[in-house]
């Protein structure tokens, strides 16, 4: 069987309270999540991604990433970089791993719109320690809106000094955000931010700074609502799989789809199954036009050929001709500058829906444990409990 990219999301359970993701309100139960028998199924990985909910409430991840590393070639965990001690405690054990620290803006901002308790200096002194042991994969990620977007390229100037990795989003909906009503109200403002980062990062002498460049050119094209730039072959060379064991083919859609279940299946009968297949063609037809890291790195790389152009293009450019990176490019961003298109008819085009009622991909077991009590409460005495 050949290499997949996986993301193994191994608990819904979180201790923040992000306001553009409402998963913290709709945890997994510990006892559910997935197991390490069931870790020991996965396939060969070039690349894994571990997230949550956030990945560091799981007292065992350690012996997670002990069998990950078995099969993966490269593993990078997404976390909200609270659980400092944790986090130092397994880099020093997995040197070679990655870390991004979820920050959305300056201080300020950031603990705003994450809610959790002095965040940003957690996070960043997460990431000061990390660096200090001499940790090279490490770095912020940001999930760019409204309230943020001004913070955009002063976060990335400190991650530059820092030496680290800088990694963006925007905002999207579905089962795995438990959230319908994201999205973008001042398009021409975002995009601006884009834009002077998209410059700050053709600027760099970093080659893998000018192909982020062309990622965040896609997020642009994302946030005006229109086709991605590049294909997405989600479900065929890369797949998510949930606390509960399902694989699904990623973490857009609107409601969970699955493939299979990696608790009572091998990995090959599922993937290779008719409702694997199934799936895959509604993928095909999947009109949602997300622009995510876990779907776009990949088809980056399998398409290299047209980020590739647009790279030399714009270096080209550059060099010879002075002449800097702008959103307007994008045909639908002056269309809308020349009043040809409406705010009204690119909010159609995006994935909100206020009057959506979200799927939140629990099991039937999880859901009951909500009629007594709220997704925070159960979480929050499940952390006091382990730090007793």
């Amino acid at each position: 069987m050949k290499k997949l990219n996986g993301t193994v999301i191994v608990t819904y359970r979180c201790n923040a309270r992000c306001t553009m993701c409402n998963r913290y309100k709709a945890p997994s139960r510990p006892e559910e999540e997935l197991s390490i028998e069931t870790i020991k199924k996965l396939p060969p990985m070039y690349f894994t991604n571990i997230t949550g909910g956030e990945p560091f409430i799981r007292t065992d991840l350690p012996d997670i990433v002990r069998e990950l590393n078995k099969i993966s070639d490269r593993i990078v965990i997404s976390t909200n970089g609270f659980f400092t001690d944790r986090i130092v405690a397994l880099c020093k054990e997995f040197p070679n791993i990655g870390i991004r620290i979820s920050i959305e803006g300056l201080e300020q901002t950031n603990n705003e719109i994450r809610g959790l308790p002095d965040g940003f200096n957690r996070g960043y002194e997460t990431l000061r320690r990390l660096r200090a042991m001499g940790m090279k994969d490490v770095g912020f990620g940001m999930t760019v809106q409204d309230r943020n977007a001004k913070d955009l390229v002063p976060l990335y100037e400190l991650s530059d000094k820092l030496d680290m990795e800088f990694a963006t989003a925007s905002l999207h909906n579905s089962f795995y955000f438990v959230e319908a009503k994201n999205i973008i109200h001042d398009r021409p403002m975002v995009a601006q931010n884009f834009e002077n980062l998209i410059n700050e990062l053709l600027n760099s002498n970093s080659p893998k700074k000018w192909f982020r460049a062309y990622f965040n050119h896609g997020l642009i094209n994302y946030i005006y609502g229109q086709k991605r730039l590049l294909p997405c072959d989600m479900s065929f060379d890369t797949f998510f799989i949930d606390p509960y064991g399902d694989v699904m083919p990623c973490n857009g859609t609107k409601d969970k789809e699955v493939m299979g279940n990696l608790n009572t299946q091998t990995f090959d009968e599922l993937w290779n199954s008719e409702k694997a297949e199934e799936v895959r063609r509604k993928v095909r037809h999947c009109e949602r036009q997300c622009w995510m890291i876990g779907s776009v790195s990949p088809a980056m790389h399998k398409y290299i050929w047209k980020p590739a152009l647009w790279v030399f293009h714009h270096k080209f450019l550059r060099f010879y001709k002075k002449k800097k990176y702008s959103m307007y490019e994008l045909k639908v961003v002056r269309d809308y500058r020349d009043g040809k298109v409406t705010k009204e008819q690119l909010d159609r085009c995006s994935t909100c829906d206020l009057h959506a009622v979200v799927n939140n991909g629990l099991s039937a077991a999880s859901q009951e444990q909500l009629k007594n009590r709220s997704g925070e409460e159960i979480v929050a005495e499940d952390i006091a409990n382990q730090q007793k």
